[in-house]
């Protein structure tokens, strides 16, 4: 699945979990670590594209051998083959995920979004690009699955993710309407003022 879906649906499982979490997820970290995988995996394929293409062009030159043949040879994309590796492993995420519980010394739930990307990669990545080493490095294992690319996959994708966010926008209005014009909890009689709810 693309790294922009990720994203979102990671920011959208935070907001949903925060309607019952006494201590809210962070959004934008939920959404950042959504997509994280896939920029950890291509960035340096990126980065080593575009300092390519921008060489050339400098020079006056169109750059030539970046057919999907010839991309084999540039070291970016050698180097993200590993990375992938790394980033779409779920015992690559546990041990992360319990050296930063143990450095922060309580769980960082919105690093959970990381093996979301995972799991919906799962399912969404063929054998031919890109197929999930979910299970490395116990093994090499990957399903294939269809192909997030295919028109009309990107368009349930996307459908779905809007329902989902209007969904989530009609519920938070519907409990600011019940404590609220301002979706405060009202207060009870004798409270401190210390006390207030934050804004």
């Amino acid at each position: 699945m693309d790294f922009v879906a990720h994203s979102l649906w990671a920011a959208a499982a935070a907001k949903a979990a925060n309607r019952r979490l006494a201590r809210p997820l962070r959004v934008g970290w939920a959404a950042w670590w959504g997509m994280f995988p896939d920029l950890f995996a291509f960035g340096p394929q990126v980065a080593v594209m575009g300092w390519i293409r921008l060489t050339y062009w400098a020079q006056g030159i169109e750059p030539e051998g970046f057919g999907r043949g010839a991309r084999h040879g540039i070291p970016g994309f050698q180097l993200s083959s590993d990375l992938y590796k790394i980033s779409h492993g779920l015992l690559i995420f546990a041990a992360v995920f319990g050296l930063v519980w143990l450095l922060a010394r309580r769980p960082v739930w919105e690093l959970l979004a990381w093996p979301l990307h995972i799991l919906m990669d799962i399912p969404t990545h063929t054998l031919r690009f890109y197929p999930t080493p979910f299970l490395w490095p116990l093994s090499s294992y990957r399903f294939g699955g269809i192909s997030w690319g295919a028109p009309w996959f990107i368009a349930l994708n996307y459908g779905a993710l809007i329902t989902v966010f209007v969904l989530l926008r009609r519920r938070r209005r519907r409990r600011g309407g019940c404590n609220g014009s301002h979706g405060r909890r009202p207060r009870q009689a004798g409270t401190e003022a210390s006390t207030r709810w934050p804004r």
